[in-house]
């Protein structure tokens, strides 16, 4: 390990990721804690390791974005879940992330951004003049966790001799998810289906930017220009009662949904990214099995499965902690996957 000073990381946001992210923060000497920023009233005030199950490290969580904005610090974790998830204004969050690459923080986000120029030169141009005014750069890493649709996929295709199509699919289970905001609100999970559109309006957003940011990220990596992004989903109705942790879903409510992304390029598609969403694994056989696939058809054809991540949001937020070292190196600007080095668990090795 480095003996140089550890990077001062200030944690934004400890949901369900950023909590996870936060311990790592504490636990790991490469870093040092200099803030926490909270949403939840209960949480502020409170000691930041106590927080998260550790010992006490003497530093108070706050609701106070000016007093983060004024401190000194290397790197944000910025962790909150997307403006997009509650039906806001998308750049809200680039409008945070803005003022804290111009007070010359990095910035690592799970919100998005994993390929900005998806939105066109109005936003880049936005966090290109943040990041010149603050001498910073920024990274997403996506929260799914993002490198299952962007960066395995890439590393595959290094394989290749000629490439005719690229398949990912996502497939996870929110038994254990013990939000109700994001197992019935967002996903739908317990819904009646007259009012499952209405109640999943702004996930369907969210999604769209999200993965319609990766499916353009590798398009772009490997020289393809893409006609358009094409979306569709659909759901499934629970054939009786059951108990998850977020709640009860009913029979003939919603309990799956499946997502498709697909990057048309000269009319047939060339990526498709499929996610699929089940209340209850053991309770929903349709649409496959747990876990990750990647199938890369050409010259060679390959597959990868991951059959099943049972700590996939613990997944998204070490990926982003491993990011902090890469992303607070880097030249000024935003830097995507294509720009950095390989992120790695170096930090996190435990010989003991």
């Amino acid at each position: 390990m480095s003996s140089s000073a550890p990077l001062r990381v200030i944690q934004w946001a400890t949901g369900a990721v950023g909590g996870r992210a936060l311990r790592s923060v504490i636990t790991r000497p490469e870093f040092e804690l200099a803030g926490v920023l909270v949403y939840d009233r209960d949480k502020v005030g409170r000691d930041a390791g106590e927080l998260v199950g550790l010992g006490p490290v003497g530093l108070a969580c706050t609701d106070d974005a000016e007093r983060m904005l004024a401190t000194e610090a290397d790197c944000v974790l910025h962790m909150p879940l997307p403006a997009s998830y509650f039906g806001g204004d998308p750049g809200t969050d680039a409008e945070t992330i803005c003022a804290l690459l111009a007070s010359g923080k990095n910035v690592v986000t799970t919100t998005g951004f994993v390929y900005p120029r998806a939105y066109g030169p109005g936003l880049v141009d936005r966090l290109e003049k943040a990041c010149a005014r603050g001498g910073t750069s920024l990274h997403g890493t996506g929260i799914n966790p993002g490198f299952m649709s962007d960066l395995l996929p890439l590393a595959l295709t290094g394989l290749s001799d000629r490439l005719d199509h690229i398949f990912v699919r996502e497939c996870s289970d929110y038994r254990g998810h013990p939000s109700p905001h994001i197992a019935a609100d967002l996903m739908g999970f317990g819904r009646e289906p007259d009012d499952y559109s209405t109640s999943v309006r702004p996930f369907r957003a969210f999604q769209r930017a999200l993965f319609g940011e990766s499916v353009q990220l590798v398009a772009a990596a490997l020289g393809v220009p893409l006609d358009e992004v094409e979306e569709t989903d659909e759901y499934l109705l629970a054939t009786e009662d059951f108990d998850i942790a977020a709640g009860e879903v009913r029979k003939g409510t919603i309990c799956a949904s499946r997502w498709v992304f697909t990057g048309l390029a000269r009319g047939r598609p060339f990526i498709t990214v499929e996610c699929v969403y089940k209340a209850d694994g053991r309770r929903v056989p349709q649409w496959g099995d747990l876990g990750f696939t990647m199938h890369v058809q050409g010259r060679p054809g390959m597959a990868v499965t991951i059959d099943d991540m049972t700590q996939g949001l613990a997944g998204a937020a070490a990926h982003a902690v491993n990011s902090i070292a890469a992303v607070c190196a880097a030249p000024p600007g935003i830097r995507t996957i294509l720009d950095l080095p390989l992120a790695t668990g170096r930090g996190a090795v435990r010989l003991a």
